[in-house]
């Protein structure tokens, strides 16, 4: 995988129309290559420009090197043994160094601001058209603010000026730019746009998907939340532009901590069409998706290659493609069955197919061995470990025209299509498992357990090549029939990006920095609200089996009394695992360097099952990215200021 380095020209109007296809309501437009002022004063033209907001999304999210930026050199995230310099250097852990041309952060930079131009664009202009309601504007008012969010928190401050003004539509390409300060960047423009979304937003979508006041409350409230933090900051990491940690309007952090929680809780009390799932597996099954729970998506089809937005049968791993899900996929079609007992034909027992539990594996990302055993610990009540990875893999070999009623497997022992091939256990066994040098009969160096027909590999023998896959993230198709379906296309599924539960997170975490809370919405009692779903079964993910349990008092009771910011974040990681969230999590709360400078995980070869301990350098320097060279190229003059301390 190469990365592509553009410049980019801060301000130019240079932007795609492009298509978001959705279950009902469909928002289309056709291409275009420029706006111009006039055509946001037209009705075509503000519908137009609405729709490529939508979907710039896509260019975001679900890209993969973009979603590699925001997990890999966290606790949760390092690198897998395919992994290229993309994916290296950004765990921090001596393969590679974090600059302005190998940090992926550049992927939000080149699609944020042509976004921000077009949003200014129609706030500026779709006025005039006289049949605009304020309501369509303030989308493009939410956009604005969600992209400037994005960046404020990833680069520090950035410019507000593209050239025409503070906040004005640019039409004429530029070779200059000035950054404001991370104040001016919340104050001036996050701020205002998201209290006049939340203020003309309606409740209900315009359109499937559509922006509304809850999504605008979400952003609010994490972005009260998040300028709290950056104004107290408790480990004094530096900003960029240098600027005193004073608000401009004269409040201190923990007005804004109240800030957070006020509205987020006016959120949860005022939902609208909004809400919890009853578990935490329908969240995110593929058949389920687009979910009463989930506010904002970069969406996609399996219905329109032209909705779709990308090939319904191939990939070439590039935007506007969802191919995010592929990073955390590793090789599971090595696996090896024997066709007799002999074992003297071997076949791929579990090939690639275009399912939930597989999809096609690029083996770039892995999850730690700390977050197999602590931070899922509990995977007997909490369902979320069952909800989150694929930790059992099923013999499918008929699917891809093997004609075998049994394969031989583990021990020897016969296996049926729709058995367990291989299993990660949940806990390490009290029989040590007995594991091959090297790849074994396996292939792939999975261990035997006596009496089992399925291979085995325990918590603490995970490794760079072979770890529970990211079931979350993985292809739903509904067209596959009796075979393996697509599994070389990207995900036609949608990139979920917001969800109302995050409204329980946010509160809580402002009501441990101080917010006054409200009866029944304590800190504990907002989490609890999480941990009761999360004890809540219906279906055993792994165990393909119905499984309807409720274990929500056990959740409920092992809840700390007093919880802090670490249970918090914890809670995060078990509730948003491999979704796009922990390095900004970290970086909010100022706890990337305590919580990710060491991680264990085993080796690069198959039969390595010895947890290594890796130490990461996570300087202060590293909580902003990089400006990326594509910006610094394109600019005239001296560009030694605008690059962020740190990075050369």
């Amino acid at each position: 995988m190469k990365r592509n380095n553009r410049k980019y020209f801060m301000g130019a109007a240079l932007v795609m129309s492009l298509f978001l296809g959705s279950c009902e309501d469909i928002l289309e437009e056709q291409p275009r290559s420029i706006y111009e002022p006039g055509f946001f004063r037209t009705e075509k033209g503000v519908y137009g420009g609405l729709t490529s907001m939508y979907a710039h999304l896509r260019y975001i999210y679900g890209q993969a090197y973009y979603y590699n930026a925001t997990q890999t050199g966290t606790d949760e995230v390092t690198y897998a043994q395919s992994a290229d310099q993309n994916f290296l250097v950004m765990d921090l852990s001596g393969q590679g160094e974090i600059n302005s041309s190998s940090s992926r952060a550049d992927v939000l930079w080149g699609a944020a601001f042509p976004n921000i131009n077009t949003a200014s664009g129609i706030i500026e202009n779709a006025a005039e058209v006289g049949t605009i309601p304020d309501a369509l504007i303030a989308e493009a008012r939410f956009f604005r603010a969600f992209d400037y969010f994005l960046l404020v928190q990833t680069f520090g401050g950035v410019p507000l000026d593209l050239g025409a003004g503070e906040l004005k539509f640019n039409t004429n390409p530029v070779r200059f730019s000035v950054r404001n300060t991370v104040p001016e960047v919340y104050t001036k423009a996050i701020f205002p746009d998201l209290l006049t979304a939340v203020e003309q937003l309606p409740d209900n979508p315009r359109v499937t998907g559509g922006a509304t006041k809850t999504l605008a409350r979400l952003y609010l409230a994490k972005a009260y939340l998040t300028y709290g933090w950056w104004l107290e900051n408790p480990n004094n990491i530096p900003t960029y532009p240098e600027t005193p940690r004073v608000d401009p309007d004269g409040h201190e952090a923990q007005w804004y901590f109240q800030q957070a929680y006020d509205v987020a809780t006016t959120a949860i009390n005022n939902p609208g069409p909004f809400g919890l799932q009853e578990t935490f597996y329908d969240v995110n099954l593929g058949s389920n998706d687009r979910n009463s729970e989930i506010l904002l998506y970069a969406d996609h089809t399996e219905t329109s290659e032209f909705y779709n937005g990308a090939s319904l049968t191939w990939s070439n791993g590039n935007a506007p493609e969802n191919f995010a899900g592929w990073m955390m996929t590793w090789n599971y079609t090595n696996i090896r069955s024997a066709t007799d007992p002999n074992w003297s034909n071997v076949i791929s027992s579990v090939q690639r197919e275009a399912e939930q539990h597989l999809g096609r594996p690029w083996t770039r990302m892995a999850p730690t061995i700390g977050v197999i055993t602590n931070t899922f610990a509990d995977k007997t009540n909490d369902s979320r470990y069952d909800g989150t990875f694929t930790t059992v893999y099923r013999g499918n070999w008929p699917k891809g025209g093997v004609n075998a009623d049994v394969v031989y497997n583990a021990n020897s022992l016969p296996v049926r299509p729709g058995e367990p091939i291989l299993t990660f256990l949940d806990e390490q066994p009290a029989t040590p498992v007995n594991y091959p040098n090297g790849p074994g009969k396996s292939n792939i160096g999975a261990g035997e357990l006596p009496g089992r027909s399925d291979f085995v590999i325990a918590p603490r023998g995970i490794s760079r090549i072979v770890y529970p896959g990211l079931w979350k993230l993985g292809p739903h198709r509904t067209d596959n029939g009796d075979g393996l379906g697509q599994p070389n296309a990207a995900s036609t599924r949608p990139f979920n990006i917001a969800k109302f539960s995050e409204l329980y997170f946010i509160a809580a975490e402002a009501a441990v920095k101080g917010a006054n809370t409200q009866g029944g919405q304590s800190a504990r009692e907002l989490i609890n609200v999480i941990r009761e779903r999360a004890g809540k079964w219906r279906w055993d993910n792994n165990g393909n089996t119905a499984k309807v349990e409720d274990r929500s008092e056990e959740m409920v009771a092992a809840t700390p009394a007093t919880i802090d910011i670490n249970y918090i974040l914890a809670e995060r990681s078990r509730e948003y695992y491999g979704e796009g969230y922990r390095w900004f999590d970290l970086v909010r709360t100022q706890k990337w360097a305590e919580l990710a400078s060491t991680y264990e995980i085993a080796g690069m070869a198959y039969g390595d099952h010895t947890p290594q301990t890796v130490q990461r350098t996570i300087e202060p320097h590293h909580y902003l990215r990089p400006i990326p060279i594509g910006q610094l190229d394109a600019m005239e003059g001296d560009v030694s200021n605008y690059q962020n301390p740190g990075y050369n």
